[in-house]
């Protein structure tokens, strides 16, 4: 389970692999649902689901999303930690994190992160409207497009982390066949 309480978790650490990540806003009437491809490279718009009163691993909006989740094949759930501009908790982030651990008791087996997503409603709020959809119809998509930008954002700064450690492996290669060619005893003669 992530590190509730501690602060959003980073990806590329524990990573599963290879396979579709759901992307959870949860917010307090609604919780938006985007998804991954298998290869983890974008995240699309899944389902707004409505909050529900009950709380709990049985409430109807936890065993929906563990729906999607068992539908998806899921090897990563990631939840957006909606902290303050200065990065401060609040009444959102226990909420969050509340439905974060009810749906861990739910799955069980399905590793859940929680990823800062500072002004992803604003963003998403902002880019459709720029699209032209008026603001009487973003509520019915606002919290997919907030759960998109939240994992794309997790797709991209995973896929930074595995770039650059691809690029740290090569460079030390490199320097150790650079190093062994110098080292190796042999001499050019010219001719």
């Amino acid at each position: 389970m992530a590190n509730l309480g501690r602060g959003p978790d980073r990806p590329g650490v524990d990573d599963p692999g290879r396979g579709r990540r759901i992307g959870i806003d949860v917010g307090s009437v609604r919780i938006g649902i985007a998804s991954s491809d298998p290869d983890g490279v974008l995240a699309t718009p899944v389902e707004t689901v409505p909050r529900s009163k009950i709380k709990g691993p049985d409430a109807p909006d936890v065993v929906r999303v563990a729906e999607i989740v068992a539908e998806y094949e899921a090897v990563e759930i990631v939840i957006g930690l909606p902290r303050t501009l200065r990065g401060e908790r609040g009444s959102a982030v226990d909420a969050a994190e509340r439905f974060g651990r009810s749906l861990h008791r739910r799955l069980g087996d399905v590793p859940i992160r929680m990823a800062d997503e500072r002004l992803t409603t604003v963003s998403a709020s902002r880019a459709l409207r720029d699209s032209g959809v008026r603001a009487k119809n973003q509520r019915s998509v606002i919290d997919q497009a907030a759960a998109v930008a939240i994992l794309q954002g997790w797709l991209d700064e995973r896929r930074a982390v595995s770039t650059r450690g691809t690029a740290d492996r090569a460079v030390s290669d490199d320097a150790v066949s650079d190093h062994a060619g110098t080292n190796s005893g042999s001499t050019e003669v010219d001719e």
